[in-house]
């Protein structure tokens, strides 16, 4: 059965469509916590045709009078991405049209969209809604002093979203940031990390921003950690909490590096969990 070029899902009153912005390639190298040729196995046993390649998603929210996005995508940073715009027109929505942006984290795969080839804001009607300590961090010039030289880089990308929305910026350190959405702390992968869970009626689906970059890796093996995380052990406990958690309720997810289809349940497996896309 063929699946649609663009996944969707009724949630009560709001409808989701997850919105592909393209693939960036990691090393399986920068996996810790297994051996790069058994991440290699498990990357194959899943039908994975370029086993480094990892899918970039974002959300578009509609519902309650607004259009919304959960981050932005790399929009073509780096190599990385490009495709959202292009997808977001094939869901008849424009730029212009977005008016809230909720960030799960600063890093440039999720905010490199914000900005246009130009160095204009991509979305030039939307408030760009950030956890205040995601905010804090990039902006630390001792957290820049004390970056790998790997991540260095990500700080001025970061910066210059944030400053390109500055007259639209919303800090929140928690809560319900728009009617019906409820930001989800989950540390670990940066300070101020953090999934989106979607309420209405007796419909719930929980945005988990980069919970895994290597969906068939990490969910059966939750303490695979990645470079790309601040605080791997962290990371990797938030990640078994979640993971126990959503498997329990039962509860819908979509996450920024799920595969094509955007949507999926986890349950227990084995020693740990696997994944279940929706068709």
């Amino acid at each position: 059965m063929l699946r649609p070029a663009l996944p969707g899902k009724k949630i009560g009153d709001f409808t989701i469509t997850a919105i592909s912005d393209g693939h960036m390639n990691a090393s399986l190298e920068l996996l810790s916590g297994i051996d790069p040729a058994a991440a290699l196995r498990m990357q194959e046993d899943a039908g994975m045709a370029e086993p480094s390649a990892i899918h970039i998603n974002s959300y578009l929210v509609r519902g309650g009078g607004r259009t919304i996005l959960i981050d932005a995508g790399a929009g073509g940073i780096r190599q990385w991405g490009g495709n959202l715009l292009a997808n977001l027109a094939l869901a008849g929505v424009l730029p212009g049209n977005i008016d809230g942006i909720l960030l799960t984290h600063g890093h440039p795969d999720h905010v490199g969209g914000l900005i246009s080839a130009s160095g204009e804001a991509a979305f030039p009607n939307a408030e760009l809604v950030v956890h205040q300590q995601e905010l804090a961090f990039w902006a630390d010039d001792g957290h820049l002093a004390r970056a790998s030289e790997r991540a260095r880089g990500n700080f001025p990308i970061a910066r210059r979203a944030f400053d390109g929305y500055r007259n639209r910026l919303r800090p929140f350190s928690g809560g319900e940031v728009l009617p019906g959405i409820t930001a989800l702390p989950l540390p670990g992968h940066t300070a101020g990390h953090t999934g989106y869970q979607l309420d209405s009626g007796a419909d719930s689906l929980l945005v988990w921003g980069d919970i895994v970059h290597f969906p068939s890796i990490q969910i059966p093996r939750p303490e695979v950690s990645i470079a790309f995380d601040q605080d791997p052990s962290l990371a990797a406990e938030t990640r078994s909490k979640l993971l126990d958690l959503v498997s329990a309720d039962k509860l819908l997810i979509g996450g920024m590096h799920l595969g094509i289809p955007g949507f999926a349940h986890t349950k227990r497996a084995h020693s740990g969990y696997e994944v279940a896309y929706l068709a």
